[in-house]
């Protein structure tokens, strides 16, 4: 079986179109959809119809013609240049069947899996997350989330900034501190405090300041203690990370961290291979590649400057290093970068000269995953009264705590931990899909009266459908389930809405946009509703009743999968 069931439709259309106009329309788009007037219509005739040079009913009554009824297709229609396809009843009742068998639910892995390499999340040491990496994580982790099910390898690198000038007052603050003081010993929480205790002290104390920088050169110089401090720091803002991470149910760890000093090591070797090779230039006393088609405000030659004049190194270098590492040595065949979309200059910049380095050359790829920004109710960026970034970890409390006082108008008599764990599904599940459900290049509102909710488009509308499913199962434990065996429209609507889900996940594959399956996910939920609402099931009898406990069945498998994929978990009970 295909992929998908729009994937078997449209090369079928495709070789209709093939057999009637000839083999130069044998790659075609068949432009198939859902349709109300049948189960699914095809629109190509429309696109056709300047280069064929007839009218679209024409065009349509011919491809038609080569679409007899078989095991699959129970009818086609030309009807004023639109394809009506209409699919027999008993294939439609087998495919949802093997799909209840399949723990899979008949996704099948791709055709060619590559490895993937995606840059997600970066946080920086020191520093405590916040609403700017929310996306970045959100969005990352679904996409590596997606690749895996389809059966690409797929390599997380969790880029931090974990090197640079600002890790000489860092470690300069925690050597006063004294060893009954260490940061070993702070909690998560406070790290943004620790920063920006060292930041006051540095821009305060001259002497202190004149210090860090000596830090610095210790650092960079490789000096043990100096080393050993920061070590320190890194492995303790690591440990906040991922006690974050555990709790937004993110994929990533710590042996998917390759941070900024990893590629500290090959940054003075890689600048002097391009100056040797004649790839790089020297202009008042700065180092910079020119990759072509980039210019400067003057129409002049941009540069990506790989050594600065004081001889330092910055992001340029190290995304250079970066690329080269994940294409050559981690065999990468597709680079994703979820990065915020102000970043499309300085990745294209890098990739192209990846590219004229030659180091970037088909089949691998590069691949910006732009997104835009989390906005307030006043339209501007999230931020705090003070206007500095939000902490991550405060809107996952504030998100908890919301969802907490709407279980509770539900569910007074759940307490302790039961409670607590639903308050923390429920409400990281709203976070995760008011992101993923808009297109990530735009901005969206986060605000949390919208997302934290049980009814129209949130999580929480599809946790619960997922619940009373799996409450009408148990009340059914014993009794028979299948076979699938639809006859009332909804069910009919039912099934088709569960077999979309091949090409909801493929989309996502290609596209790289989690809206899509987002989409997927609610309409499929509407559709149970639909089905709930007038196909009774416990109260039903016989083959009937088995028939439509089957599909309750498929439909909670296929809700878990595929918010699952959303880094979104269901709960058994609500």
């Amino acid at each position: 079986m295909p992929a998908d069931l729009v994937t078997l439709l449209a090369t079928r259309v495709r070789h209709a179109t093939s057999d009637a106009f000839g083999p130069d329309y044998a790659d075609v788009d068949s432009m198939i959809r859902r349709s109300e007037r049948a189960d699914f219509q095809a629109d190509l005739a429309f696109g056709l119809a300047r280069r064929l040079r007839q009218a679209p009913p024409a065009i349509a009554q011919r491809i038609a013609g080569g679409l007899p009824a078989d095991d699959v297709i129970a009818n086609v229609e030309a009807a004023g240049g639109y394809l009506n396809i209409t699919l027999q009843s008993t294939w439609l009742d087998q495919a949802a069947m093997r799909a209840l068998a399949s723990n899979r639910l008949e996704i099948p892995t791709a055709a060619s899996p590559e490895r993937v390499v995606i840059d997600y999340s970066a946080p920086n040491v020191a520093k405590e997350m916040h609403v700017g990496h929310l996306r970045s994580t959100i969005i990352g982790d679904a996409l590596a989330r997606v690749l895996e099910l389809r059966g690409h390898t797929v390599i997380r690198q969790n880029h931090l900034g974990d090197w640079g000038t600002p890790f000489g007052m860092l470690i300069e603050h925690m050597i006063e501190l004294g060893a009954d003081h260490t940061p070993r010993e702070l909690a998560l929480g406070e790290l943004g405090d620790f920063y920006r205790a060292a930041r006051k002290r540095f821009d305060d104390d001259p002497a202190f300041a004149e210090r860090s920088r000596g830090r610095v050169v210790a650092l960079q110089g490789g000096d043990p203690e100096t080393l050993g401090w920061w070590r320190t720091l890194v492995a303790l803002s690591a440990r906040a990370f991922q006690a974050l991470y555990a709790r937004l149910g993110i994929t990533l760890t710590e042996a998917d961290v390759c941070g900024e000093s990893f590629y500290n090591d090959r940054l003075g070797p890689l600048v002097a291979e391009l100056m040797a090779a004649g790839r790089a230039n020297e202009s008042e006393g700065a180092i910079g590649v020119f990759p072509t088609g980039f210019t400067n405000e003057k129409g002049g030659p941009l540069p990506l400057i790989v050594r600065k004049r004081d001889g330092g190194y910055g992001y340029a270098t190290t995304d250079l290093a970066a690329i080269r590492y994940r294409l050559t040595e981690l065999r990468g065949t597709r680079l994703l970068y979820v990065v915020g979309s102000p970043q499309g200059t300085h990745l294209a910049m890098v990739f192209a000269a990846a590219t004229e380095l030659g180091w970037l050359a088909p089949p691998a790829r590069a691949e910006h995953v732009a997104f835009g920004s989390v906005l307030g109710k006043d339209g501007k960026k999230l931020a705090s009264r003070e206007g500095a970034p939000i902490r991550l970890a405060d809107l996952v409390d504030q998100a908890v705590a919301r969802a907490d006082v709407e279980i509770g108008k539900r569910s007074a008599d759940l307490a302790g931990d039961a409670r607590a764990k639903l308050a923390l599904l429920v409400g990281v599940g709203a976070i995760k899909y008011a992101d993923l459900s808009n297109d990530r290049i735009k901005d969206y509102v986060f605000d949390l009266d919208r997302m934290v909710t049980f009814v129209g488009d949130s999580a929480g509308y599809m946790q619960y459908a997922y619940a009373r499913i799996r409450s009408i199962l148990r009340d059914a434990a014993d009794l028979p389930v299948g076979p699938i065996r639809t006859i009332d429209p909804h069910e009919r609507a039912l099934v088709l809405a569960l077999l979309g889900l091949g090409a909801a996940v493929v989309g996502v594959e290609q596209s790289l946009e989690p809206h899509r399956l987002a989409g997927y996910v609610r309409s499929l939920a509407l559709a149970f509703t639909a089905f709930y609402e007038h196909c009774p099931i416990l109260k039903s009898e016989g083959e009937t009743r088995a028939s439509r406990l089957a599909l309750a069945e498929l439909t909670a498998k296929t809700l878990a999968l595929t918010l699952g994929l959303l880094g979104i978990d269901v709960p058994e009970r609500m």
